[in-house]
C-alpha cells in the first residue's frame, strides 16, 4: 500500500490559523493541490482555486481527490460562448455550472469545508443572486405529499427537457404516476412514484437500463439553466427589455419569454431577468 502524502504540519497549521481571506500561489503543480486541501479541511470554509484553463482545473481536482478523498468538490465551468453571442452555452456545461452554484449557495454557509474549482472566466462570469437559486431548488422525501402538477410545472420553469426517456442531465419524462428526472450534476437519474399526491417512493436507476439501482429517502432537484422562467424573472425581463430597448415590437425574443418559452440564446440577455447579479465571491461570502 502506497502512504498518502502529506504536507508538513507546521505549513497546514499556519495557513489553516492565518487570519483573513487566504491565498496560495506558486506551489509546484501537483504539490499544490495537497497543500491546498489538506489546509482547507484544517481550516473548513469554502476554498476557491482558479486555473489557467479546464484541463488545469481538470487535474487539480483529480489530485484534490488523491489527496483528501474525503473532501467535497465543485466544477464552476465557464458557458462555451462568447460573451454577447445570441447562442446558448451547451446543455450539459449550463446545466453542471448551475447545479454548482446552486449548491455553492446552499452550502457556503454551513462551515463546512468546500473546495471550488474553476477557471478564470468561470469565476469572472456574473451569476444570479444567490438567494434565487436556494428559492429555486425543489426537495422532495419519500412519503410526502408532494403535487405532481407542482412538480412538473418546476421543471418547467427551470429549464428542464421533456423527453421520451430520461437518458442525460436536465432530461425528464412523465409517464402517469411516475416522473423520471435526471437532475444535473446528479450521478443517476431518479424516478418518483407517486400514488395521487403522495410520493410513495424515490429511486435512482441506470439510464442505459432504465433499472433502478438503490432507493433514496429524498431527493433534491436544481435549476438546470440560470435563467429562470418563473412569474418573478418574467416580469423583471419584460420591465428591463423594453426600458433598453423601446417598445418590444414584434421582437421574437420579448415574446418567446412573455409565454414563458426558452429560445436558443436566451443566456445573453440574463441580467434582464434579475434585479441585480452577483459573483461567485458574493457566493462564498467573507472568510
Amino acid at each position: 500500500m502506497t502512504a498518502r502524502w502529506t504536507a508538513p504540519e507546521p505549513l497546514i497549521a499556519a495557513l489553516a490559523q492565518a487570519p483573513g481571506p487566504l491565498g496560495a500561489a506558486s506551489t509546484p503543480e501537483g504539490l499544490d493541490a495537497g497543500v491546498f486541501a489538506q489546509a482547507l479541511v484544517k481550516r473548513g470554509g469554502v476554498g476557491l482555486f482558479v486555473a489557467r484553463d479546464e484541463s488545469r482545473a481538470a487535474a487539480f481536482e483529480a489530485a484534490t481527490r488523491f489527496f483528501e478523498p474525503e473532501l467535497p468538490t465543485l466544477r464552476l465551468l465557464a458557458w462555451d460562448t462568447l460573451p454577447y453571442d445570441r447562442i446558448s452555452p451547451t446543455a450539459s456545461i449550463a446545466a453542471q455550472r448551475c447545479a454548482a452554484l446552486t449548491r455553492l449557495a446552499l452550502e457556503a454557509e454551513s462551515g463546512g469545508a468546500l473546495l471550488v474549482v474553476g477557471t478564470a472566466s468561470g469565476v469572472a462570469q456574473r451569476v444570479p443572486p444567490g438567494e434565487r437559486l436556494t428559492r429555486a431548488a425543489f426537495a422532495a422525501r419519500a412519503g410526502s405529499v408532494v403535487a405532481l402538477d407542482a412538480l412538473e410545472a418546476y421543471l418547467d420553469v427551470n429549464g428542464y427537457v421533456r423527453a421520451s426517456t430520461v437518458r442525460a442531465p436536465g432530461d425528464f419524462a412523465v409517464r402517469g404516476g411516475v416522473t423520471d428526472v435526471f437532475p444535473p450534476g446528479a450521478a443517476e437519474p431518479v424516478r418518483f412514484d407517486f400514488f395521487g399526491d403522495q410520493l410513495e417512493s424515490i429511486r435512482a436507476f441506470d439510464p442505459e437500463t432504465q433499472r433502478t439501482t438503490r432507493q433514496l429517502p429524498a431527493a433534491t432537484l436544481t435549476p438546470v439553466s440560470e435563467v429562470l422562467m418563473d412569474q418573478e424573472a418574467v416580469t423583471s425581463f419584460r420591465k428591463r427589455f423594453v426600458a433598453a430597448h423601446g417598445a418590444a415590437g414584434a421582437d421574437t425574443m420579448y415574446d418567446a419569454v412573455s409565454a414563458r418559452i426558452r429560445r436558443h440564446g436566451v443566456e445573453a440577455l440574463l441580467p434582464y431577468f434579475y434585479d441585480t447579479l452577483e459573483t461567485v465571491f458574493d457566493y462564498i461570502g467573507p472568510q
